[in-house]
């Protein structure tokens, strides 16, 4: 194979490795509104990125290719449904491009640090194809809960075949 084919064979290989997001990490948000990404995130990141309304009072940060996939699967909900209109509006209209800076920062919208309810702390949480943003006190309240109630959790995971 030639250095095109190679070239070819690399872009097709690396399509098929998804990147994965994993880990906690804790950070501040400044005056302005700009939180640093932590460092094991920004080269997925590094070609813009979109954060949207969560769920849970969390915001929900994806890569733009993994954005695409889930605004196409929202778009595609019947029109008929008021859940899924209303689900539209949350993740859609409230969404926004972001880009990292030079020092690794994004900025924050203002209606979405309201809507999560992000003090100056705050936790990035990786969950394989999207990292939730979440207020640091409010993280550390769920994951409490989350917590007590393993046994409940796990019971429907074996549902589930996990």
């Amino acid at each position: 194979m030639g250095k095109g084919g190679e070239k070819w064979k690399t872009l097709w290989i690396s399509q098929l490795h998804q990147i994965m997001f994993i880990g906690e990490y804790q950070h501040s948000i400044d005056e302005k509104g700009r939180v640093q990404v932590p460092a094991k995130f920004r080269p997925a990141l590094a070609d813009g990125a979109v954060v949207t309304r969560g769920l849970d009072e969390s915001l929900f940060l994806y890569t733009k290719a993994e954005w695409e996939k889930i605004a196409e699967k929202i778009a595609a909900l019947p029109l008929s449904k008021a859940s899924a209109r209303s689900f539209s509006r949350l993740m859609l209209a409230g969404a926004m491009e972001v880009e990292l800076d030079k020092q690794g920062r994004m900025m924050l919208p203002a209606y979405l640090r309201k809507f999560a309810g992000l003090g100056k702390g705050i936790v990035f949480a990786g969950l394989y194809t999207r990292i939730e943003l979440w207020d640091e006190a409010k993280w550390r309240a769920y994951q409490s809960q989350m917590e007590s109630t393993v046994p409940e959790i796990t019971d429907d995971l074996n549902e589930l075949g996990l």
